[in-house]
């Protein structure tokens, strides 16, 4: 369990780091990534007045009909490509990406080109 809690921390702290870098403003708000082990989630949040925007995770219930049967990284794109949707149709073309400090790397990397396939700008 003393592992579990260090890697927790760790994460904690470079999510820390990058956030002292990373703020969303109206004209480009901040999509947060968090990744669980078996879900990911993706907000929209305008950082000056601290209000969600637009979310989506596979939890969601539009998004888990079309996330069932899938691998983990599919599931990430179809989050990224709802996530990307619903932030245009809300008037957000740009974005800064808080990637909630774990690596650019699988799941994470994925939504991201998803999102950025879908039409959002980062």
């Amino acid at each position: 369990m003393a592992n579990a809690a260090r890697t927790h921390q760790a994460r904690e702290r470079r999510h820390s780091r990058l956030r002292n870098k990373v703020v969303g403003t109206p004209e480009r708000p901040r999509l947060s990534v968090y990744r669980s082990l078996d879900n990911i989630y993706a907000q929209v949040i305008d950082d000056s007045v601290g209000h969600t925007l637009v979310a989506a995770s596979t939890l969601d219930g539009e998004v888990r009909g079309l996330v069932d049967g899938l691998a983990k990284t599919d599931a990430a794109k179809v989050v990224g490509r709802v996530v990307a949707e619903r932030a245009l149709a809300a008037g957000v073309s740009k974005v800064v990406f808080d990637r909630g400090g774990v690596q650019y790397h699988g799941r994470v990397k994925a939504l991201a080109d998803a999102a950025r396939e879908a039409g959002l700008d980062f």
